[in-house]
């Protein structure tokens, strides 16, 4: 087995065939069933549809209130004529577009004032980090000085012990110390 018999086992090339197949109807189902769906649904809404109507119906409405009934109780009004209701809903229109105005203008206040805002809180943090770079610089500038006045005291130091051993002085040496 190990050493590579011919015989493997494997499915038989008439059952691939048959699943290729299988596998290739099902997709075209897939992709053509759809729209076939939809274009069948079409066109049995369209065959079942009623034609449309050809009435001739009153233009007058189902109900008919005599016109002087509304002179008998003062808080009824008559009805509006069709002038009278265009106005009313053009003044609707243009109070509403007022408001809205006025809510956009309020709005872009308010951005600018958070922008004015921003712009003094940018600012701000800005000189706060001015100061900062100008104090690292100070401080840089100090410990460059501080550096160079430890290297001059080390030199000075180093100059006085010279002298010193050359006189005799050791440094465990307490007694020469005394003298």
């Amino acid at each position: 087995m190990a050493g590579g018999s011919s015989s493997a086992w494997g499915p038989s090339p008439a059952l691939v065939t048959a699943l290729v197949a299988l596998l290739g109807l099902g997709l075209a189902a897939y992709i053509v069933g759809p729209p076939l769906y939809w274009h069948a649904a079409e066109a049995l809404a369209a065959a079942g549809a009623c034609p449309a109507c050809d009435c001739d119906c009153d233009s007058r409405p189902l109900l008919d209130l005599p016109e002087d009934c509304a002179k008998q109780f003062k808080g009824v009004k008559s009805r509006a004529t069709g002038e009278e209701t265009e106005k009313s809903f053009t003044e609707l229109l243009i109070e509403e577009l007022r408001q809205r105005e006025e809510e956009a203008t309020q709005a872009q206040q308010q951005a600018d004032v958070k922008l004015l805002e921003a712009k003094k809180l940018a600012s701000s943090y800005q000189k706060e980090a001015d100061k900062c770079s100008s104090g690292m610089d100070t401080c840089e500038e100090a410990r460059e000085k501080s550096a160079e006045a430890l290297l001059q005291q080390r030199k000075l130091t180093a100059l006085w012990e010279q002298r010193a051993r050359e006189l005799g002085w050791k440094p465990g040496n307490m007694k020469s110390q005394r003298r």
